[in-house]
């Protein structure tokens, strides 16, 4: 396994690569891996003949200054991972590799961005395209492989791929989740013993949300209502965000349920904001 720090290099290794005839798999990562990382690896690895494996804390998309100092970060045991999983590359830049001095150069989906869970993280989104676009243009993949969890980015990045004409297939990783069904983030680890034990309550809601939809004569609204009071009768959590949208698009849907609907949460434990998606079936 290689790697690489400068983009020189990276370009270097992703050649050599490609000179043997593979073709390129591509998972962005911020670090702090899990087994919901690897399965995206996995993937990749099934796509291509070679994998390359970024990871990078993106400044640009978080809010607050505290937020990215307190992002969780294991170089030495996120590498032995990607070793063990037979990754070939590892990308691994600074900051100011990847946003060097006088850049001002910025992308964003206007309103994939600044919807849903853009507003409650106002610039996120635009962070994420910013960032994305520079290690596309880095490691010039041909397929790269993102989690279904964070369901609004994977559209986000879907959308500008299209618009930007960038030779890239995306792909969606599903949702990995613990035992007993909190989806994997490198966020859980910050959590209290108390709000971890809270947080299940994430995907009991969807769930519940999902059982429902089985029901002649179920609705959206039904389903924002089923999810609003399963997370109100946990005490330790607070829901900041509840999204009912379809699952191509984002658009905002209401009525019968009688098209899969995408369903987006964020909800608050302490200082931490958990999120979770399902697309519901009707």
């Amino acid at each position: 396994m290689q790697i690489c720090r400068t983009i020189a290099d990276t370009r270097a290794a992703v050649a050599a690569l490609r000179g043997t005839g593979k073709s390129i798999g591509f998972v962005p990562t911020m670090g702090f891996l899990h087994d919901g990382h690897l399965s995206l690896v996995a993937r990749a690895q099934a796509e291509c003949g070679a994998t390359v494996v970024s990871i990078f804390v993106n400044p640009t998309q978080f809010g607050e200054a505290a937020d990215l100092s307190a992002y969780p970060r294991n170089e030495s045991g996120d590498l032995a991972l990607l070793e063990q999983a037979g990754v070939d590359v590892v990308f691994l830049p600074d900051v100011d590799t990847m946003y060097p001095a006088g850049d001002e150069t910025v992308v964003e989906t206007t309103r994939l961005a600044n919807i849903l869970h853009g507003q409650v993280r106002p610039g996120h989104f635009r962070g994420v395209a910013s960032v994305v676009t520079r290690l596309f243009n880095i490691v010039q993949p041909d397929v790269a492989v993102f989690g279904e969890k964070d369901y609004q980015q994977l559209q986000v990045i879907r959308q500008m791929v299209r618009d930007l004409h960038m030779p890239v297939r995306i792909i969606g990783g599903p949702t990995v989740r613990e035992a007993d069904g909190l989806a994997m983030s490198s966020r859980n680890v910050r959590l209290s013993a108390e709000d971890r034990a809270a947080a299940i309550v994430l995907n009991r809601a969807l769930n519940a949300a999902q059982d429902h939809a089985h029901r002649p004569g179920a609705t959206v609204d039904d389903l924002r209502t089923i999810i609003t009071d399963t997370i109100a009768a946990e005490p330790r959590a607070t829901l900041r965000g509840l999204d009912s949208v379809t699952a191509e698009g984002l658009h905002p849907i209401t009525g019968p349920l009688s098209t899969p609907v995408a369903i987006m949460i964020s909800v608050q434990f302490g200082d931490i904001l958990l999120i979770d998606q399902k697309v519901i079936q009707p």
